[in-house]
């Protein structure tokens, strides 16, 4: 099984070298208490809390799975130990209002918290964060009264969270939601209906569980038009915020998952269960979106994590592990055999899953900035910047999520791989790994679904392109000052600069084709948004060289020489070896709707 050890200089190098994130939270109306001291105590304390705590669990958590009985689910063994201590510690409050029991910090600092929580313990990390979702959809949708009823608990991590969106008849396609609630005399609400595959649905963890759900009013407008949002408790809770009575919601069975067996899939069954209408009526899937950007961030953040988790599996058992002599002659002359870290293949692999997650923890950590700017502009009434906010990350948000999922469980595959035949036992816990990652690219929306939120919403409906132009203007700012330099960089800046314009070039090509050919958006929409991870990686892998390459050049590298030139020659790598592939995905952006169509549907067929 890997040890999980945090990545704290890689993090540190980012938060510092790279984003700046000090200045970044000098300019935030919250930020002031995250000093250098604070966020390194944070860091450490998260990463004592993951190593020595969360990690040990994983693989018994997974052999043992949640159990159900009577409705009741019990986690597996150690976790509820575990999760007491991640409440005692204050871990869920971090970047929450004081006013509700949170810390205050910015957003982003949480989100260095849950990278390390679901690179040690992914199933565990569910737990904790559904809730975020749920108290973020509270905090900006809630009445007053709401806020103080539900936020306190949730907020120190006593009560958690979930979000019910899928029946069985409907997963992306809220439209079908058949739930129903019928206003009753007190102003409440009585629930009817079935929801599946709800992450962390039931459990013995806290003493309540807050269920936001989709739901259809009486004579709603029928489609996405009339869906309203409430929440339902699994406990009933009055007015002081005391628990009552036992709502109408049970878990009707536990879904038998491939991977992250530890995290409670549920069934659950809506029975007269008494809700309450949060946001407006027939607006609950506006309302919905909060939770769901955060969720799918939270998502993305799963393929740096099993990329990171498959990296520190396969790199020792590579460098231990012996198989045959190197092509240019023996490494390790007093052994029988030289380690596979010599064989190009093995190294060409463990690069891929270094650079997918150093590059992929570059873009999230980018993002979280936006998102902590996001929060700042919500809770200093600055709708206008909100918005603004709101639609650049929702430029993002389908990269990090489809890109980075699909680029994680790569890298999860290739960990399997580095093992041999032992990445297939259970015992080295790199197969759990890969079943762990393999969701990550279906839930919170199918890769495809990201795809067609990208090019179809976001970049051709939403925005004629303008988001692409926005992004690829600052590749452009970048690279300028780079572009008659030699060495690594300048050529990495000469690639960008190319890839800026390309982008640019694909991205109206296909808008003019799809004017002619309705089908072009769904056929093109997932190599573009690969296309498009790639180029974005592309980016921030750059800035990252750019930064070691000064350090070096500098002598402040001198004290870590080893890790900035470890960085670069990564970056390296990645222009060289992994950037190349947006041109399979360009030419297949390209390539006539016409070969995807032409079969009738009654040629699909078997033998």
């Amino acid at each position: 099984m890997p040890n999980y050890k945090a990545p704290l200089r890689d993090m540190r190098f980012l938060m510092n070298e790279v984003l700046d994130y000090p200045a970044h939270y000098a300019r935030l109306s919250n930020g002031a208490d995250a000093t250098p001291d604070t966020l390194d105590a944070i860091l450490q304390g998260a990463a004592t809390l993951c190593e020595e705590v969360l990690a040990p669990l994983n693989l018994s958590g997974d052999q043992e799975g949640c159990q159900i009985r009577d409705g009741a689910v019990t986690t597996p063994a150690g976790f509820k130990a575990a999760y007491a201590q991640f409440v005692a510690g204050g871990w869920q409050g971090l970047s929450f209002p004081p006013e509700y029991g949170g810390q205050g910090l910015p957003m982003s600092v949480n989100v260095f918290k849950s990278e390390m929580m679901g690179s040690a313990n992914w199933s565990f990390n569910m737990y904790p964060g559904l809730s975020v979702g749920c108290i973020n959809t509270i905090l900006q949708y809630g009445t007053e009264a709401q806020k103080k009823q539900y936020l306190p608990d949730l907020v120190a991590g006593t009560w958690a969270g979930t979000m019910c969106l899928t029946e069985a008849q409907c997963g992306t396609d809220l439209a079908q939601v058949k739930t129903r609630a019928e206003p009753l005399a007190d102003g409440s609400y009585q629930i009817a209906g079935t929801k599946i595959f709800i992450s962390s649905g039931e459990h013995d963890l806290t003493d309540n569980i807050i269920h936001i759900v989709l739901a259809r009013l009486p004579g709603a407008p029928a489609g996405t038009r009339g869906i309203s949002l409430f929440i339902v408790p699994k406990v009933l809770v009055d007015d002081k915020g005391e628990l009552g009575a036992r709502n109408g919601v049970v878990c009707g069975a536990l879904e038998h998952k491939m991977g992250i067996r530890g995290s409670a899939t549920a069934v659950l069954n809506f029975d007269a269960a008494i809700g309450y209408l949060i946001g407006e009526p027939n607006k609950g899937l506006e309302a919905m979106f909060t939770f769901m950007n955060t969720a799918r961030i939270g998502t993305a953040i799963q393929g740096i994590c099993h990329a990171e988790a498959s990296f520190q599996g396969a790199l020792p058992y590579a460098r231990e592990r012996r198989s045959m002599r190197a092509l240019s002659g023996k490494k390790d002359a007093d052994q029988v055999a030289d380690a596979l870290i010599w064989h190009p293949d093995v190294r060409r692999m463990l690069l891929t899953q270094k650079a997918i997650a150093e590059g992929g923890r570059a873009m999230i950590y980018s993002v979280a900035q936006l998102a902590d700017k996001m929060f700042n502009a919500v809770t200093d009434g600055r709708d206008a910047e909100y918005k603004r906010l709101d639609g650049e990350l929702g430029f993002y948000t389908p990269i990090l999520k489809g890109f980075l999922t699909e680029m994680g469980l790569e890298a999860a595959n290739l960990g399997v791989q580095v093992f041999g035949g032992h990445g297939y036992i259970r015992e080295h816990g790199m197969e759990q790994i890969a079943r762990d990652a393999r969701i990550s690219t279906l839930y919170e929306g199918t890769t495809g679904i990201q795809a067609l939120d990208l090019l179809g919403r976001k970049v051709l409906l939403g925005s004629r392109g303008g988001c692409v132009r926005d992004f690829t203007a600052t590749m452009w700012q970048f690279s300028r000052p780079h572009l008659l330099s030699r060495g690594p960089v300048g050529r990495m800046a000469r690639s960008l600069a190319k890839r800026a314009l390309q982008w640019n070039v694909l991205t109206t090509r296909i808008m003019l084709r799809a004017v002619k050919d309705r089908e072009l958006v769904g056929s093109a929409s997932v190599d573009y948004l690969m296309y498009s991870g790639y180029v974005m990686m592309a980016y921030f892998w750059a800035l990252q060289a750019s930064r070691a390459a000064a350090s070096l050049d500098s002598g402040k590298g001198a004290e870590e020489p080893t890790f900035y030139r470890a960085k670069l020659q990564t970056a390296e790598f990645y222009f060289e070896r992994l950037l190349p592939r947006a041109d399979g995905h360009r030419k297949g952006a390209l390539a006539p709707t016409r070969s995807v169509m032409q079969i009738d549907k009654d040629h699909f067929a078997f033998g």
